[in-house]
């Protein structure tokens, strides 16, 4: 890198990424007001960066575009009007397009500060799923000794609020379409699992329970598993949608909402946090910081690349059962 390039992931059309993400020299982007120069240390890769690069996310670059929108780093410059920052302070962010780059420009009231506690590999993937876990779990409004249910319970969102939920006093059940799924989620500690591919699945679930009423349901699934959370809920419970893993049509007996009189409800994590007051947004990412500092969050990392190996990142991101980020190092 000269002064003023550096080096960044960009791709020129839409399509596989492991195959059109390269290493490019691009000019060294200048902070303007309210924004802030971030030397880049690590960036997590999520699904939906990688649908991006692919053209099949809700947000379309202009190209050749770079990619990835969770890093943490170091603050290396200061725009106009930045009081609240310094050089050389550890960031984070969740919500910035281009950051898989050596350096990118952010607002700097969009930025997390990161204390000295937290290491790098967590800070670098805090803000996108943990922050929507724990916003979805805040949203509920369960008491200390509720119970919730969730399928994916084996996917990171779910692995998330089912360690959240605990350290709030929350009970949470898992359901996972595959036995071998218990057995990944009980070696993170996660015990209240059960796998809907064993036809008395129903009956486990009453013996973790002892039979007490479930208010709420997270379906991250769609299609039959959708209907499979909605049969387990009490009467006035409540269906939350947060994803559509494997359909995006929602298969319920209309008999469990109108006997039942439930509710469906949609959950969307990036309208939720644009809309959410700073204060609450700011006491919600101090308690992830505290349960991740404490232990009863955790974070993996599944392998970390240079961003010279993005091709084997992708394909390392995409592996199926696979515990804990991908991440890369700039």
């Amino acid at each position: 890198m000269t002064d003023d390039t550096m080096r960044a992931l960009v791709h020129h059309e839409f399509g596989d990424p492991a195959a059109l993400l390269a290493v490019e020299q691009r000019a060294l982007p200048q902070p303007g007001p309210g924004q802030v120069r971030v030397r880049t240390l690590l960036s997590a890769i999520h699904n939906h960066d990688l649908w991006t690069v692919r053209g099949t996310y809700g947000f379309k670059p202009e190209l050749p575009a770079q990619a990835g929108t969770e890093a943490v780093g170091v603050v290396d410059a200061l725009g106009p009007d930045v009081d609240q920052l310094a050089v050389g302070q550890r960031v984070t962010t969740g919500g910035t397009f281009g950051v898989w780059a050596e350096y990118f420009v952010a607002d700097a009231a969009g930025l997390i500060p990161v204390p000295d506690a937290l290491p790098d590999e967590a800070a670098a993937q805090l803000v996108s799923m943990p922050f929507s876990a724990l916003s979805l779990l805040h949203s509920l409004d369960l008491k200390e000794g509720d119970w919730l249910i969730q399928n994916a319970a084996n996917g990171a969102v779910g692995r998330m609020v089912a360690q959240l939920g605990a350290a709030r006093g929350i009970n949470v059940v898992g359901l996972v379409r595959r036995a071998a799924g218990v057995d990944e989620l009980r070696a993170q500690g996660i015990d209240r699992v059960i796998a809907t591919d064993s036809d008395d699945w129903r009956d486990r679930l009453a013996e973790i329970t002892g039979g007490a009423d479930i208010h709420v349901g997270i379906d991250s699934v769609g299609g039959r598993s959708a209907g499979d959370v909605m049969s387990t809920l009490a009467v006035n419970g409540t269906l939350v949608v947060f994803g559509a893993m494997a359909s995006p049509t929602l298969e319920i007996s209309s008999g469990d909402v109108i006997f039942k009189q439930g509710t469906i409800k949609g959950f969307w994590g990036s309208v939720v946090s644009r809309e959410m007051p700073a204060d609450l947004k700011g006491k919600l990412f101090g308690e992830l910081i505290t349960r991740v500092l404490d232990g009863s969050l955790t974070l993996p990392v599944a392998a970390t690349y240079d961003f010279d190996e993005i091709s084997a990142a992708v394909t390392a991101s995409d592996q199926p059962g696979r515990v804990g980020k991908v991440l890369l190092r700039a």
